[in-house]
């Protein structure tokens, strides 16, 4: 008999803010605030996406910028948080790093610090509350000018000792390179920040290399492209630099034609760490516990194979060690059982 996936700890590194938003509360929020939603994101949810091409990513932001836009008052910042968490601790996760972007709600929340401060308090309360241990990771957006970056990421060090735990960069690799960024990264690293940025999702392995030799990767967001090139995944491997692979994130935006064309199995046994993420649940209309299963049913992971990937989310988090041990425990005991 199976083990139940729900059961098996695990962390949870790719998760976007506005993304990780439940779809019934973006419903609510709308019809309180008189916001039209769009078809893609009421009765045809969730959108059919094919973002490769120019104007298909369009259309994603455009979505997202649309869902940014329910999120008006503080309370609302509570809420999506509180229930991001409370969505983990139903399939399993153990600790949450949740990404956000401070410039896309500074307008509405009095500017960037008061807008992160918002974020970071509504994180230690949703961690409170369920349980679930939460982290925040700043990003920069890579099609606005890298000055904004090193603004944000001045920003995030800060607070490093205050639940910012790493510096991210996201958005269409097609329109900024990650190498005009990497003043940016300097002082994140300086800040003792974890670099993660995005590379490897619509461009190929030269991406994911350009963010680990120009940036200083320790994490990679999305990184599946680097399955193209075997001395990439070597080096990788070495490095012990983690992929986040969102498997349906990565069908949704037309990366891959269907689940089984997604690398999974081709990076795990290169040895490349893996950390499953849900990127955007409120536009690919998954959350984490549906990567689990498809590692289980389409790429047949074993289950210590599936152990192994939760040990490699865990060992790739910021969480304390003292947390990490104890998940790691938990999660051999699911093996054992």
């Amino acid at each position: 008999m199976r083990r139940p996936l729900d059961k098996l700890p695990k962390a949870h590194l790719h998760l976007h803010f506005t993304g990780s938003m439940r779809h019934s509360t973006l419903i609510e929020l709308a019809q309180e605030q008189g916001v039209h939603l769009p078809d893609a994101l009421v009765q045809d949810w969730p959108p059919q996406l094919h973002a490769t091409d120019e104007r298909g990513w369009f259309r994603f932001q455009r979505l997202y910028d649309i869902a940014r836009s329910v999120l008006r008052r503080p309370e609302d910042v509570y809420r999506l948080v509180r229930e991001a968490a409370e969505d983990e601790a139903r399939e399993g996760s153990r600790w949450l790093e949740i990404q956000v972007d401070p410039s896309g709600y500074a307008s509405r929340f009095g500017g960037l610090t008061q807008t992160l401060e918002l974020a970071l308090d509504a994180a230690r309360q949703a961690s409170q509350s369920t349980g679930v241990g939460l982290a925040v990771i700043v990003a920069a957006n890579r099609t606005r000018h890298p000055l904004d970056a090193r603004t944000l990421a001045r920003l995030a060090g800060q607070y490093a000792d205050q639940g910012v735990i790493g510096f991210g960069l996201s958005n269409d690799e097609r329109r900024g390179r990650a190498r005009d960024f990497d003043a940016a990264f300097r002082i994140a690293k300086r800040a003792g920040l974890l670099a993660v940025p995005h590379g490897g999702e619509l461009l190929g392995a030269p991406s994911v290399a350009e963010c680990v030799d120009d940036l200083g990767a320790d994490r990679v967001g999305h990184g599946v492209r680097a399955a193209e090139s075997p001395r990439l995944m070597e080096r990788l491997a070495d490095r012990r630099v983690t992929c986040e692979v969102c498997p349906l994130s990565n069908v949704g935006l037309g990366v891959a034609r269907g689940p089984e064309d997604v690398p999974l199995r081709r990076l795990f046994e290169a040895g490349v760490p893996i950390a499953l993420g849900a990127d955007d649940p409120l536009l690919f209309g998954a959350r984490l516990l549906p990567q689990y299963e498809l590692a289980r049913d389409v790429y047949d992971f074993s289950d210590a194979e599936l152990a192994e990937l939760a040990r490699q989310s865990i060992r790739s988090s910021a969480a304390p060690e003292p947390v990490k041990k104890e998940i790691l425990a938990d999660v051999d005991a699911w093996l054992a059982n």
